[in-house]
């Protein structure tokens, strides 16, 4: 039998998300996929996660944001970006001439307001969120060392709280979308007692969340019969150009062209899996 988007997004499950798959849909990411095709117009899509021992944002989720979005430029959308101070530079650096918005970190109420007037200047019909942080039953915001990186997070999870469609990506239990697992995800002795408690629409699921969103695309490459999914070449570069701009690997923190600890070489191995369930190989 072939592998499936979802097994190779899955494939080298480090934090224990494998323990999750049977509670979502067998093809989640295709379905996923079929969301977003269902709700056309534009889309917000929001990335970036702050990294304590480094003072900087993760290689994890801008890349995935970027293939994403790339990929929904190419059917006709319109793509706006949305982080906060630490990841707005390196998305401008490759949003190919999309608005990139730098959400305030601020309080409560302030961030609602932000929330508020970005949703309606913006007028999405889509949300999508790849690696991002979201707020915790207590209001924090956990990385998966529970240390609060809070006073370094905006409240971007507050654009959730809408009623657009939405499409959440995560590889911890921490990020938007896992409320949807809320209940279960603390049962999972490797992943948070404490999970974001944002929910999505549609959740996606992947040992690494750049993984998530090239799946996304792989499967909006099946159902459009176009082919969107970024080169392997094209990502390598993505990667290491990242790190010039300041982007660093989350779980050392170092400044290494690495992705979750993974290689390079390890990420193109299974982008060029993709490619080819994408191409019928």
């Amino acid at each position: 039998m072939s592998e499936t988007i979802e097994d190779i997004i899955l494939d080298h499950d480090k934090r224990g998300m494998l323990a999750l798959r049977p509670y979502l849909p067998g093809d989640y990411c295709s379905q996923a996929a079929q969301f977003i095709i269902e709700n056309p117009g534009g889309a917000i899509i929001v990335t970036g996660f702050y990294v304590v021992m480094a003072g900087k944002p993760e290689t994890d989720g801008p890349p995935g944001a970027i293939a994403i979005g790339e990929a929904l430029k190419s059917l006709g959308r319109t793509v706006t970006y949305v982080s906060d101070e630490y990841t707005t530079p390196v998305l401008r650096r490759y949003a190919s001439g999309s608005e990139v918005i730098d959400f305030p970190i601020d309080g409560v109420v302030n961030s609602k307001g932000h929330a508020k007037a970005i949703l309606e200047r913006v007028k999405p019909s889509l949300l999508i969120s790849i690696e991002r942080c979201g707020r915790t039953r207590d209001d924090t915001y956990l990385n998966m060392r529970y240390v609060d990186i809070s006073p370094h997070t905006a409240r971007l999870d507050y654009l959730f709280d809408s009623d657009i469609p939405s499409v959440g990506i995560g590889d911890g239990g921490n990020e938007i979308g896992m409320g949807n697992l809320a209940e279960v995800i603390p049962t999972v002795e490797s992943l948070p007692d404490y999970p974001a408690v944002n929910q999505v629409d549609r959740l996606v699921i992947a040992s690494v969340s750049n993984w998530g969103g090239y799946g996304l695309v792989a499967a909006l490459s099946q159902i459009s019969g176009k082919k969107l999914l970024p080169s392997v070449e094209s990502e390598t570069a993505m990667l290491h150009g990242m790190i010039e701009a300041g982007v660093v690997d989350g779980t050392t923190g170092e400044a290494v062209p690495t992705v979750d600890n993974f290689s390079a070489e390890e990420n193109g191995v299974l982008l060029a899996r993709l490619h080819r369930v994408v191409d019928g190989g």
